[in-house]
């Protein structure tokens, strides 16, 4: 009888610790669960503000054709020539940041496949940092026409024009370079958040 007993004891202590495992292993995928969740919204954050400051850059970009058009040949005197190649230059970076943008603009890249979302976020990154490439030497070409225009044409106006273009380029360099850092981070952050996932 007391082994009876002592079997029924063993039997309900055993369906109890059986209970007790699956409701942890329940709370487990529970917090997998919200974890998943809490590091998805953390990078479709990323991707927002990235996304988000890139059509400001576009919108800045567009805006230049006609600010250009007043800034340099109405009241500087430069040529047309200058300005339609100005125009030309911020055309070409307008669309090519809406390329890149296109590639993660998607608003539900985060929610499918984490496979796909790092190898589109990747590609952007690369293609980020790969526009310097044609960026540095475009932007440098540029200032050298725009201070040769200004040689040209030396006067009062043109001088404030020169020295306004020289603070211009220098605080230039350094936003778009801090930009140009800051963006590269954020991707990685993405990249390495998506990577953590995946290994788990």
């Amino acid at each position: 009888m007391n082994n009876d007993f002592e079997n029924n004891m063993n039997e309900t202590q055993f369906e109890d610790m059986r209970q007790q495992l699956n409701t942890l292993k329940k709370k487990l995928g529970e917090q997998e669960i919200v974890n998943d969740r809490i590091i998805r919204r953390s990078m479709r954050n990323e991707v927002n503000n990235i996304t988000r400051r890139n059509y400001i850059l576009m919108a800045v970009c567009l805006f230049m054709l006609p600010y250009g058009y007043w800034a340099f040949v109405k009241l500087t005197g430069i040529s047309i020539a200058f300005w339609i190649g100005t125009c030309i230059l911020m055309l070409i970076c307008a669309g090519a940041i809406f390329y890149n943008t296109h590639r993660i603009s998607d608003s539900g890249l985060m929610n499918r496949s984490l496979i796909e979302a790092r190898e589109k976020v990747a590609k952007a990154k690369k293609f980020d940092s790969d526009w310097l490439m044609f960026g540095i030497p475009a932007i440098i070409l540029w200032l050298s026409w725009f201070f040769y225009e200004i040689y040209q044409q030396y006067d009062g106006v043109t001088t404030w024009a020169f020295w306004g273009g020289c603070v211009g380029a220098i605080i230039g360099t350094v936003l778009g370079f801090n930009l140009h850092f800051r963006t590269q981070r954020q991707y990685q952050e993405i990249i390495d958040q998506i990577e953590d996932l995946t290994k788990e």
